[in-house]
């Protein structure tokens, strides 16, 4: 295999055991945007050791959602590369030549100790002063004859990492935590290969950035009691050390780890809840680095044209939903109504699909605060291709829906909640809530303001404007002696069915003038036995 050399070259190595977890892809992120900023080589590598759940259906789930991110990879799955392949389990060859090197410079040797006796010599020890301090290096003194005879006899064993006797303290550079340094003496002579002849961790991510020329490693501080044992295989292949850079950890509101009980913990979940990938990459990227300290809302450009080890923290990094759900909204606001439809699709698809079906109007009990919520029911085919038949029918509908939600929406999914009124055709669904504390409040005359603002709406002389029909119902106002409030909330609730909604003449506008009316006698009808 050619070795490359020369540049920077970083990898993100996920394990395809699940979704990509928050805390992976801000790794992912940094790996990816440190290649970008100094023109260096972004690898994606994975780790599909573990048979049982290294399944081809998770190994998609970590594409796609790498893919969603738009973290592009110049070496890797389904791109391929110089340094391939690109899955461990189909670099064994890579470990079983790196072991025959160690073998043949004496750096490392067959160990035959049982686990039985290695639990019994640890159980010992641990009963005597000071402790355990790691395998005790019995097989190190065996005789290579009578090692190998025991090799070919079929005996089962590891091979282990002689670590050199007089090895001085192991220090290396972080480009985080800056200088570290771990004492020799108390390094096991770790295992290389295990009895089944598959590598661990420590050895097969070594072999992995060696052969792959890996320059930076950029990962979770949780690694960093692996690092003095990794350099030490480093060192015995006579391989140059790569610079280390570990991450802080990733915390929840309460100063605790972030996990599922701080609620969603991978990218799939904040996908499926309406966030956008800039927003994400922006929210992760600063979750631990920083371009000025002050500004927030940056592109990826920016992010990638500025990315530096230097001003990474090595404080630990809180995830704040509330601050991420503001910038999301930040970036729907920026987004335009053609990108704003495309992304919103399922949800759109869902409002659409809450309408017309129902072809009736009534009231509808308020949930209550606390009422759990339940999983909708996927949408059939049907209902997926009246939506789209309807969208080719009015692209220019959907694309003027944005403009009512845009400073409105922290995520894509509020669209279905917000915006289900506009697909009800002539129908209402009247929120009870809304009902009684709007239509039916004593004193409020909400009557006398529906039938006042109905009659501007059905005036066929009035131009069918969103300023026009606002203008002519706020004239109303004083000859009726009525605050705007009380003569537009009542006009709200039985034109959205609820006192809470979108701009209200601005949505009205985009509907027929049919519907409209329809809709106002609906509520006449229902509330007040009136039309």
């Amino acid at each position: 295999m050619a070795q490359p050399t020369s540049g920077v070259r970083v990898r993100f190595a996920p394990s395809p055991t699940g979704r990509l977890h928050i805390g992976g892809a801000r790794t992912a992120i940094y790996n990816w945007a440190f290649a970008r900023a100094t023109g260096g080589t972004f690898i994606l590598l994975i780790e599909d050791t573990d048979p049982e759940r290294s399944t081809e259906e998770n190994v998609q789930v970590i594409l796609n959602a790498m893919k969603w991110l738009e973290l592009d990879w110049d070496e890797g799955p389904e791109v391929g590369g110089e340094a391939g392949p690109y899955f461990q389990m189909q670099r064994m060859g890579t470990y079983a030549d790196a072991l025959e090197q160690l073998k043949a410079a004496g750096a490392a040797y067959p160990c035959f100790c049982t686990k039985e006796e290695l639990d019994q010599k640890r159980a010992l020890a641990e009963k005597t002063e000071g402790g355990y301090a790691g395998y005790d290096r019995t097989c190190r003194a065996l005789d290579e004859k009578e090692a190998q005879s025991r090799i070919d006899a079929g005996e089962p064993h590891v091979w282990r990492l002689a670590v050199p006797e007089n090895h001085g303290p192991i220090e290396f550079e972080d480009a985080v935590y800056g200088h570290m340094s771990f004492p020799a003496e108390v390094m096991d002579d770790m295992i290389l290969v295990r009895s089944d002849g598959s590598p661990t961790y420590n050895f097969a991510v070594v072999c992995d950035d060696v052969n792959m020329g890996i320059t930076h490693v950029i990962r979770g501080d949780d690694h960093l009691s692996n690092t003095p044992k990794q350099v030490l295989i480093y060192e015995a292949l006579g391989k140059p050390v790569p610079t280390f850079a570990h991450l802080s950890m990733i915390l929840g509101p309460d100063g605790k780890k972030l996990s599922k009980r701080h609620g969603a913990t991978s990218v799939e979940e904040y996908r499926d809840r309406g966030f956008l990938p800039d927003a994400m990459v922006n929210f992760l990227a600063l979750l631990g680095w920083s371009l000025d300290g002050e500004t927030t809302i940056m592109s990826r450009d920016v992010i990638c044209g500025n990315f530096s080890l230097d001003r990474v923290t090595k404080k630990d990094a809180v995830f704040d939903e509330t601050k991420l759900s503001w910038m999301n909204g930040q970036y729907i606001q920026k987004m335009g109504a053609s990108e704003w439809v495309r992304k919103s699709w399922p949800w759109l698809a869902r409002a659409f699909s809450e309408g017309y079906p129902y072809m009736h109007s009534a009231i509808i009990p308020t949930p209550e605060p606390d009422e759990p919520s339940t999983e909708p029911e996927p949408l059939t085919e049907e209902q997926w291709a009246a939506f789209d038949d309807d969208y080719a029918a009015h692209p220019a509908f959907y694309e003027a829906l944005y403009p009512l939600v845009a400073e409105r929406e922290t995520s894509l999914t509020e669209c279905e909640s917000k915006l289900a009124y506009m697909f009800w055709g002539p129908c209402v669904w009247l929120d009870e809530k809304s009902v009684n504390k709007i239509l039916r409040k004593e004193g409020a005359r909400a009557e006398e303001a529906l039938h006042a603002c109905r009659a501007v709406l059905a005036d066929e002389g009035n131009a069918w404007e969103c300023a026009v029909l606002e203008q002519k119902c706020k004239d109303l106002a004083e000859p009726l002696d009525m605050k705007l409030r009380n003569l537009l909330q009542p006009l709200r609730v039985a034109f959205s069915g609820n006192m809470v909604s979108p701009p209200l003449f601005e949505s009205i506008e985009l509907l027929e003038r049919k519907d409209v009316l329809a809709r106002i006698d609906a509520c006449l009808d229902i509330v007040f036995g009136s039309k």
